[in-house]
């Protein structure tokens, strides 16, 4: 499915500021991005696209379900793009780096508590915070 598709298919129009931050998110190194990012992509890409538009863009990206998005500890918003996907996180507390992780046995033990209290989960998020290994090597 092209982007352009993509965006029809959630009602959204393919116009040319969600075509380009669609694709930064697909084709880009950094995974989990703020806003801010996603525009400080766009200055280097010498786009003309500005940042309030970058935020319209992505409450709209997150609303159609193309993206989701965490507040982490920092305050600010982090979005990633959906790909349907259970996924936890760990957040660094010196650089901000969040990498991804997915456990098993995390997500049985987290179904067992609650069935043990009589909930039924229906979705959760687990976010670890410490040093990554970069940061933790650097003292």
């Amino acid at each position: 499915m092209t982007n352009i598709d993509e965006l029809k298919s959630t009602g959204l129009k393919a116009t040319l500021p969600r075509l380009k931050i669609l694709e930064i998110f697909q084709k880009g190194a950094q995974r989990h991005m703020t806003a801010e990012d996603v525009f400080r992509v766009l200055l280097e890409e010498r786009s003309d696209i500005g940042l309030a538009t970058v935020y319209r863009v992505l409450t709209q990206f997150e609303q159609a379900g193309i993206l989701i998005r965490s507040n982490f500890e920092s305050g600010k918003a982090v979005y990633e793009l959906n790909e349907g996907q259970h996924h936890d996180h760990f957040i660094c507390t010196s650089c901000g780096k969040v990498e991804e992780f997915y456990d098993p046995e995390i997500e049985k033990r987290q179904h067992a508590v609650a069935k043990a209290k009589g909930w039924l989960v229906q979705d959760h998020t687990m976010a670890l915070y410490g040093q990554c290994a970069d940061c933790a090597k650097k003292g």
